[in-house]
């Protein structure tokens, strides 16, 4: 199972992760987020970073041609959308050579039929807790939902993640492609905590993921 370090801010902290080998790190430009990125790297920082971790540009309703102009400043491997996006925004940017995560809010109310119409222009979905924020909410959402999702889109699960219920992702029936981790592994919005991140990747490495 992969790993995405989400919401990585302070350059030294992603020093000290980026040393331990994540399989993806999540850089937020949305200018909402308390992980606001923008402010506090710029693209020769990321582009100095070990190529064999994947760097994702994460946007919340943002403009197509933005978000591609942002991805070639920043050398994004791929871009994770986190509002409203629709399809056919999707579509465009997959269209452009870029690998495309859509991320939806779930909660008891979600239908996951809803996310049909964007197989076609998605490489990936992800699924996080609906909340008052774009993710970042600390909360998980009940796992058993996920039984509902036919689709063989790979997924990357997130919310609330944690070392404590992390183990519980080896009872689901289809597991996640990749767990996207965030404020359950921080000591303050932007900071990772490192023995945290080590931990929960040697999980990963023994394969108790």
């Amino acid at each position: 199972m992969k790993v995405k370090v989400c919401g990585m801010r302070e350059p030294g902290n992603i020093q000290e992760i980026a040393a331990m080998q994540p399989d993806y790190f999540g850089f937020i430009f949305f200018q909402g987020s308390k992980r606001y990125a923008a402010e506090h790297i710029d693209q020769h920082f990321i582009s100095g970073l070990p190529g064999s971790i994947k760097k994702v540009g994460v946007f919340v309703n943002e403009g197509v041609e933005e978000i591609k102009r942002l991805t070639h400043t920043y050398g994004f491997d791929l871009v994770q959308l986190h509002g409203r996006e629709t399809p056919l925004q999707c579509k465009e940017l997959k269209d452009s050579g870029l690998q495309v995560v859509k991320a939806f809010s779930v909660d008891e109310s979600f239908d996951f039929h809803n996310i049909l119409p964007y197989e076609s222009s998605c490489n990936f979905f992800l699924f996080d807790t609906r909340g008052k924020n774009y993710g970042g909410n600390g909360v998980t959402f009940d796992w058993k939902l996920l039984q509902n999702y036919t689709s063989d889109i790979p997924y990357f699960l997130s919310g609330g993640l944690n070392l404590e219920n992390i183990r519980g992702i080896n009872n689901l029936k289809l597991k996640p492609f990749a767990i996207d981790v965030n404020s359950g592994f921080e000591l303050e919005p932007g900071l990772k905590d490192v023995q945290a991140i080590k931990e929960l990747l040697e999980l990963r490495n023994q394969n108790q993921l």
